[in-house]
């Protein structure tokens, strides 16, 4: 390809897309690089193309970065004035995201967001998506506050997905206000409940000592979902019970540890009793819970 453009021929554009899928280092995205620099300059100079070449063939290039291990190449393309010619796109960012996701590198991600606001690239749900889960697994809540705000103020209609996430997040850390301000803000959204959205306000309430209400909500939870899901609710039942008090008593501050662990330890068996008397058949395991400690 580097001997074509030499002798002023356009190579043609079958080498340049398998060059592209044959990369898989990061000396193989160097020479990509510099060949897709010089094949710019040859079409301006030489063809007078003054376009970019289509954000389809920058996607590709996203994803060999992310095959080889080159994210500060994967990084260069999604510059909108950048020296190789690439139309950035957001389905570029993902691809990098979702490498992010895959390795649990929230400082990667927080790299690429910066140079998504540089480029004014516009934001979208599954950009969402991707971030909020990349937060809740790095157990950033003060990166899903703050790019949750970002996408509300772009604009961004979230998933489902993503408000699922970001309040199962809350309950995790037992911030009972945020549980309900996203659950405020998810109804504006998404109209149909998830079996994550149901756990995580009768989390809420739990933490607010309010068991019987908890048991309602996951009773209207249980007798609205079709019966091929009604099965998740025993699952995350019996996951309330033996983890989530593990993880919101490590988030508390270590006075209020004692006092969480004992009003749980008498709240949540009164909500599996309501749950009895309301009908719904759920013998559970407290054992876990009787173990909790400060």
């Amino acid at each position: 390809m580097l001997k074509s453009v030499e002798a002023q021929t356009m190579p043609p554009n079958s080498w340049l897309w398998s060059l592209i899928s044959n990369c898989l280092n990061r000396e193989d995205i160097k020479l990509l690089f510099q060949i897709l620099q010089k094949l710019r300059i040859f079409r301006l100079a030489n063809l007078r193309i003054h376009s970019n070449f289509n954000s389809h063939l920058c996607m590709r290039v996203s994803e060999a970065c992310t095959r080889a291990d080159a994210l500060d190449y994967g990084l260069k393309a999604l510059w909108k004035h950048n020296i190789y010619g690439l139309t950035p796109s957001i389905g570029s960012a993902h691809y990098l995201l979702s490498y992010a996701k895959e390795h649990n590198d929230d400082k990667l991600m927080v790299k690429i967001m910066r140079v998504l606001e540089k480029n004014s690239m516009p934001l979208q749900p599954g950009t969402a998506d991707i971030v909020f889960s990349i937060c809740h697994n790095t157990n950033k809540w003060d990166l899903i506050s703050k790019y949750s705000a970002r996408f509300l103020k772009a604009g961004v209609k979230l998933h489902q997905t993503a408000f699922d996430i970001w309040m199962e997040f809350a309950a995790k850390i037992g911030d009972v206000q945020s549980i309900w301000k996203i659950g405020k803000l998810r109804a504006k959204f998404v109209k149909r409940p998830t079996v994550s959205n149901g756990f995580s306000c009768a989390k809420g309430h739990l933490l607010e000592h309010n068991p019987e209400t908890a048991a309602a909500t996951i009773h209207i939870l249980y007798e609205n979902l079709p019966d091929l899901k009604k099965p998740q609710v025993i699952d995350e039942l019996q996951k309330l019970i033996s983890q989530w008090p593990q993880e919101v008593i490590r988030k508390q501050k270590k006075e209020d540890k004692q006092a969480l662990i004992e009003a749980l330890k008498r709240d949540i068996p009164d909500m599996v009793s309501s749950l009895l008397n309301l009908g719904l058949d759920v013998t559970m395991d407290l054992k876990e819970l009787s173990k909790q400690e400060a």
